[in-house]
């Protein structure tokens, strides 16, 4: 297994921080071997075995332990066996009720640096969250980037050339685990996962009844990533064919869809107006592999999968994104770091003049000097008046 070097590049800089690194990010993308990469990075760097505790709580053999005082009694236990410092890492959180007492106790109590992770976005939001408001650090997780997954390849012997490993990553997705596996193993691998999510962080967590209706809304939403509508105009297009619900329970459920991080939304941004806007939001797939397992369509959309991958890796990157507004014209992507952003347009082929005009028409007509980009499937370069232009494979693969 490669080093996850970007992620470690965070972390490492609060080891011994009294912080708590709280790892988030949808289930089987990594976190857990992640774990384990900053766990080698402290025996490397002279910490003992016996300063180290992790838990899975997803193990049959810590059942016991989603008890939070049963919990809280064995970490200090094991705290008070050593003077030294003890690092303490708790994967998948979320299974121990009032897990948020037991690490605030412990910052007080014992000289300890604790990682956890999580496979819920609003492990945070809760009202016992305040209990360590300010004293916690989030870093979110992704499966493997175009970039990783060459480099695991390579590693493992498995490289032909980037255009195959595109073609790859475009069907099967970045689960890690998924790389380790023969080909005809792959599907029913991501359909098991796709179900334990279902299962696990939607169904049971939130206690549904109506499970047919939240898969007619996964599936709705996974059908149309890259496209924009709202909650009102899904409830229309489930009442058309033939099923019973409102735009109440249809918000409820995106939200339990949302929460397990399997999709993420993106709110539209007003450009001349400045401010966001709050309808017709777009929602694209934490991974392609669980997207395509379940898309009831037979049409190869290529373009909303560049969409969709070109958003992953912006937030691989570190960017905070929303989708641009103006007039009566979009811009896919305005990716924000800190001050700075950049503006991208996505699509498959510049296969027109129409679609030329289109693409870099748009991003001509914001008038800012902020950089500018159009991301497509084309080997020749189209760039023009200082927009710059990517073939996909390039940009996913460059630095």
């Amino acid at each position: 297994m490669i080093k996850r070097q970007a992620y470690l590049n965070q972390i490492i800089p609060l080891i011994d921080k009294n912080l708590i690194k709280v790892l988030t990010g949808v289930r089987r993308c990594g976190k857990t071997v992640l774990l384990m990469q900053v766990q080698n990075y402290l025996l490397e760097n002279g910490k003992s075995k016996n300063q180290i505790v992790y838990v899975n709580f997803e193990s049959k053999r810590n059942a016991e332990l989603k008890d939070s005082d049963k919990l809280y009694a064995y970490l200090i236990d094991v705290c008070e066996k050593t003077d030294e410092k003890t690092y303490i890492f708790l994967d998948e959180i979320q299974a121990v009720e009032r897990w948020e007492e037991v690490v605030a106790s412990l910052l007080v109590d014992t000289d300890c640096d604790i990682y956890i992770t999580g496979s819920n976005s609003k492990l945070l939001s809760g009202e016992l969250a305040t209990l360590i408001a300010g004293r916690y650090i989030q870093i979110h997780v992704y499966p493997f980037t175009l970039s990783e997954s060459k480099e695991l390849t390579i590693q493992n012997g498995e490289f032909v050339s980037n255009e195959e490993l595109f073609q790859d990553y475009l069907r099967h997705g970045g689960l890690p685990m998924r790389f380790s596996l023969e080909k005809i193993s792959i599907e029913p691998y991501l359909s098991d996962t796709y179900d334990a999510i279902v299962v696990k962080d939607i169904v049971q967590r939130n206690k549904i009844n109506d499970t047919n209706l939240l898969n007619l809304i996964l599936n709705f939403l996974m059908d149309n990533i890259a496209n924009p509508f709202s909650a009102r105009s899904i409830t229309s297009a489930l009442i058309a064919s033939g099923i019973k619900t409102t735009v109440e329970t249809v918000i409820a459920y995106i939200g339990y869809i949302r929460k397990a991080m399997i999709i993420d939304s993106v709110q539209r941004y007003d450009i001349k107006g400045k401010k966001l806007l709050t309808t017709n939001e777009k929602y694209y797939s934490v991974d392609l592999g669980l997207r395509n397992i379940v898309k009831t369509s037979k049409e190869i959309d290529f373009g909303k999968l560049y969409e969709n991958i070109v958003y992953l890796e912006l937030l691989s990157r570190g960017y905070d994104i929303t989708v641009g507004k103006t007039d009566d014209y979009e811009i896919d992507f305005i990716a924000y770091k800190g001050k700075n952003r950049i503006y991208i347009q996505v699509c498959y082929l510049l296969a027109s003049s129409e679609t030329i005009s289109r693409e870099f028409g748009n991003l001509e007509r914001i008038n800012d000097n902020y950089p500018k980009y159009v991301i497509s499937g084309d080997l020749p370069d189209f760039s023009r008046n200082g927009i710059k232009h990517f073939n996909i494979i390039e940009f996913l693969l460059s630095k």
